[in-house]
């Protein structure tokens, strides 16, 4: 058996397996494989994390000159990797089989090391990037201007009711002013004609007291003249 790290049976592209990383969600990445000979060529995707990535298809025949699409599937993380640093591996083996082989057909040793055949590895590194930040970044700021949009909404709703209760209170006060003013204004009337009535009635009484006391007879004036003579 013969391992051989640089493919010449199937070419990769892209060589990284790049996934938009994002918490509690799938990702996904596409590889394409092209069988770059005239034969018939076979090949099979391992990985290091086989709980954590779905492959379809992860084992092919590709006819001569001919290319496939391989899908892989991130499972919904939980958690990120420190620096968004992946230590998974993914490795991609490839080996020539007989003419109008069937995936169904192939020998169960067909990637055994031990199997005689030449076997062609190429490791395949897995990158996780952030999602593209100009989306992102749109799907921000229209949240962003929403949010903001529904707090001017709300302060302009808030502020208009508190200038509406200010002007009801305001006018509330100019009524309550009104009424106290002209309380005050009949209660002083009223004061001032009892006290003008009161000196009015003093007035005339000593009126009164002083012309009884004008009109009183001179009883020693009027006296007989005899009653001064012996």
């Amino acid at each position: 058996m013969t391992v051989v790290t640089n493919n010449k049976f199937i070419s990769v592209h892209p060589e990284d397996l790049k996934f938009q990383f994002e918490l509690e969600k799938q990702c996904h990445c596409d590889l394409k494989l092209g069988n770059s000979t005239d034969k018939h060529v076979a090949f099979k995707v391992k990985t290091t994390s086989p709980k954590k990535y779905f492959v379809r298809p992860n084992t092919g025949v590709i006819q001569p000159w001919d290319s496939c699409v391989i899908t892989v599937t991130l499972q919904p993380q939980r958690e990120s990797p420190p620096d968004m640093q992946c230590k998974d591996k993914f490795l991609l083996q490839s080996t020539q089989v007989a003419p109008h082989t069937d995936i169904d057909e192939l020998p169960q040793d067909t990637f055994n090391k031990e199997s005689g055949r030449i076997i062609e590895e190429l490791k395949l590194r897995v990158v996780y990037i952030l999602p593209e930040s100009g989306s992102a970044n749109t799907e921000v700021r229209s949240k962003q201007i929403n949010d903001t949009s529904a707090v001017l909404q709300r302060v302009k709703g808030e502020r208009d009711a508190a200038a509406q209760q200010t002007q009801k209170l305001q006018r509330e006060l100019e009524s309550l002013r009104r009424r106290r003013s002209g309380k005050t204004e009949s209660g002083f009337s009223l004061r001032f004609a009892l006290l003008v009535a009161l000196i009015g009635i003093m007035v005339g009484f000593l009126l009164n007291l002083s012309l009884s006391s004008s009109s009183a007879p001179t009883y020693a004036n009027s006296l007989p003249t005899s009653l001064h003579t012996e």
